[in-house]
């Protein structure tokens, strides 16, 4: 059976329902602000009820209420390693408002995965960080996350996904 809420000293953990939609959302744009990346940002509440929670969801959230009040969230998926022939989780985004930060609730998100992940029977759990922020990269390497420096991520949105996808022959 896998975890779906937990409470650690104050801080509640639990995967979103469609009514956090509006939390999501904020921790989106909180994030982007932090990461200098707002202007990117084109989620709706619409857009995250279409692809959060339909009848088949891209993706999950699990959200963290401390004191009473959501402060965080971690946003993840799965993806699957060829290799391992098995299951991964791919977190794509990890907020914890500044003003929460260091109590324990980026841990707690991020262990919370971990063990999602073994309930789950995946062979890893992983996500990329911006080489600038380093707090974030001290953080993760406290936990034991290694850096894959051979690895470079690579992307194709907008304009430039339509064109690739033109390539192939119809």
């Amino acid at each position: 059976m896998s975890i779906i809420s937990t409470r650690i000293d104050g801080l509640e953990l639990r995967l979103a329902t469609e009514a956090d939609v509006p939390a999501i959302l904020s921790f989106i744009q909180q994030l982007a602000d932090y990461e200098k990346l707002s202007d990117q940002v084109v989620a709706t509440e619409q857009k995250l009820r279409d692809t959060l929670f339909a009848d088949n969801p891209y993706a999950e959230v699990v959200l963290a209420n401390y004191q009473g009040k959501d402060v965080g969230f971690a946003l993840f998926f799965h993806n699957y390693s060829t290799f391992l022939a098995k299951p991964g989780i791919y977190l794509e985004d990890l907020f914890v408002e500044p003003a929460c930060r260091g109590v324990g609730v980026g841990k707690a998100l991020i262990t919370y995965l971990a063990k999602l992940a073994v309930e789950r029977d995946c062979g890893r759990l992983e996500w990329s960080v911006l080489d600038w922020n380093q707090p974030a990269i001290d953080f993760y390497q406290s936990l034991g996350a290694v850096m894959l420096h051979d690895w470079r991520i690579n992307r194709v949105t907008g304009a430039t996904l339509t064109q690739m996808a033109e390539l192939f022959p119809a």
